[in-house]
């Protein structure tokens, strides 16, 4: 919840709202501009990629491979605003294969999943670390 905007945990909040909110409207250049220059983006159950250059690339090719939508959000920022959590539900549909993964075919798949902030002082996302079951997405495409 946030209560007024003037504490660092309401901004944070907000901060963490508008960028999914960005991410269901595929504003993919808005959703960027909310993370600093050096953002540390942990992919799920993956690598680290490092710099706003590379999250744009990120978001490129998920937003050519799939058609997601973010809901049942749930946001959590600390008090200091300098960390926030989020849970979610995904719901999506795989368009086009993305390297490594199973080929698109249009299978629709839903998932929960959660993703943990870091803010940096400039109220720019610092790192992004995102968590789902991967297995689980596997297993839903596979049908």
């Amino acid at each position: 919840m946030i209560s007024h905007g003037s504490r660092a945990s309401d901004r944070a909040t907000a901060l963490v709202l508008s960028y999914y909110d960005r991410y269901n409207h595929r504003d993919w250049d808005g959703l960027a501009e909310l993370v600093a220059d050096d953002v540390a983006h942990d992919v799920n159950q993956g690598w680290r990629e490092v710099g706003r250059v590379r999250f744009r690339e990120f978001l490129d090719r998920t937003g050519r491979c799939f058609e997601e939508r973010i809901g049942d959000l749930c946001v959590l920022s600390l008090a200091d605003g300098a960390r926030a959590a989020a849970e979610f539900v995904i719901e999506g549909r795989y368009v086009e294969s993305d390297p490594g993964l199973p080929p698109a075919r249009g299978q629709k798949y839903r998932l929960r999943g959660g993703a943990f902030f870091e803010v940096n002082t400039q109220n720019r996302i610092a790192r992004i670390t995102n968590f789902y079951n991967l297995q689980d997405w596997l297993r839903q495409v596979a049908d």
